[in-house]
């Protein structure tokens, strides 16, 4: 936990700049559209630096610190590490990617020299001009512009330039990166190692699956496989010994350090770092987990969107919360515990009082948590 930035100590700063070397150091955060609460990616952030401010993205982005793209989902990244998107973005231009073919060739064409001549747009944007001329004939229509677009951002030819909400501002390609930047297409060998670098400097103990995380093709694999028996030998990391589960890595490094871990209580995003490799987290914490919000209402055991807890370096429970933000109330609808012994005059307290924060970054001061003053007395 230490490695990911959840204990007690504040390893990355605060602010504008803790939020930078969160994400240089995670590689990653992921982003979701789903607002039960806070979204992902605000969730993550705020759970591991200090004065956290949902601007900083933007300010983030527009000082060409970051950027949005695709890791194993849309996320936020180290504008350090663009050039190991450039081979996703070449699979896509060469329509290798079945989600991204049948798009109107013309219609992107239009909107490149659109973005190009007029600046920045959004999808609702492209609308404008031609409201009297939406026949089928036309070449504007809001699903074949918004295919038209996203494959233009994933073939790498625009990028999101900033976000209001979920919406998306594109510009041009050469007006979001920085001068100097490296653009050289990385080899294969050299994007596994980015893929394992990321994992052990993030995560610090990890599985084979994690490494390749909806990563696909044997070329890859043989690759990570080289990559890994090289830090082997190199002395860099080694495997854990045990027979009950998957192989298990473990950074040499951390287990030398061995960084105290306290008590401090997070309640984590569905989506968070920590939590995202569900093999991993059974493997590593026995705790099987999964969000139920697309699973149907028979079939949910603890809820639409239960978050995970947790307490020092395991995790406890998981509960269900909602911010009804018109009202500002945030209320807390299950909550179920586990995984052992737990001091109740210590864990409850610090729940309420984690709670009480989170319902105050959700804007939704008014915190109904009855569930958890009937579960602690």
């Amino acid at each position: 936990m230490f490695r990911q930035g959840l204990t007690s100590q504040q390893q990355f700063g605060a602010d504008l700049s803790g939020t930078r070397n969160a994400i240089e150091h995670l590689g990653y955060v992921q982003i979701d559209t789903l607002s039960v609460v806070e979204r992902a990616h605000h969730h993550v952030l705020w759970n591991r630096v200090p004065g956290y401010d949902p601007t900083h993205l933007n300010q983030l982005i527009s000082e060409q610190h970051i950027f949005e793209y695709w890791y194993h989902a849309a996320s936020y990244l180290p504008m350090r590490d663009y050039r190991y998107a450039l081979p996703h973005m070449t699979s896509i231009r060469n329509g290798e990617n079945r989600y991204y073919t049948n798009v109107d060739e013309h219609l992107m064409s239009e909107i490149l020299a659109r973005v190009g001549a007029e600046g920045a747009l959004r999808l609702r944007d492209l609308d404008k001009g031609n409201k009297g001329n939406k026949g089928n004939g036309n070449w504007w229509s809001m699903g074949r512009s918004k295919r038209a677009l996203e494959k233009l951002f994933m073939q790498g030819d625009l990028m999101v330039c900033e976000r209001n909400g979920m919406e998306k501002v594109y510009d041009l390609t050469e007006r979001c990166l920085p001068e100097g930047i490296d653009l050289s297409v990385p080899t294969l060998s050299q994007y596994a190692a980015y893929l394992f670098d990321t994992t052990l400097r993030a995560h610090g103990v990890f599985t084979w699956k994690q490494l390749l995380h909806l990563k696909t093709g044997k070329p890859l694999r043989d690759a990570m496989r080289k990559v890994l028996d090289e830090r082997i030998e190199a002395g860099v990391v080694r495997a854990l010994d045990n027979v009950d589960a998957p192989t298990a890595y473990v950074d040499i490094k951390a287990l030398e350090q061995e960084p105290a871990i306290d008590g401090v209580l997070k309640v984590l995003s569905p989506f968070d770092n920590v939590v995202i490799h569900r093999d991993r987290l059974s493997t590593l914490f026995e705790f099987d987990y999964r969000i139920e919000c697309y699973v149907s209402a028979s079939k949910r055991v603890f809820g639409y969107f239960c978050l995970p807890i947790l307490c020092g370096d395991k995790f406890v429970g998981r509960i269900d919360c909602k911010a009804h933000r018109a009202d500002q109330r945030f209320e807390v609808l299950s909550l179920n515990l586990e995984g052992g012994t737990l001091d109740r005059d210590q864990f409850f307290p610090a729940l309420s009082g984690e709670l009480q924060r989170f319902a105050d970054f959700n804007k939704c001061p008014l915190l109904d948590a009855s569930v958890v003053a009937a579960k602690g007395k």
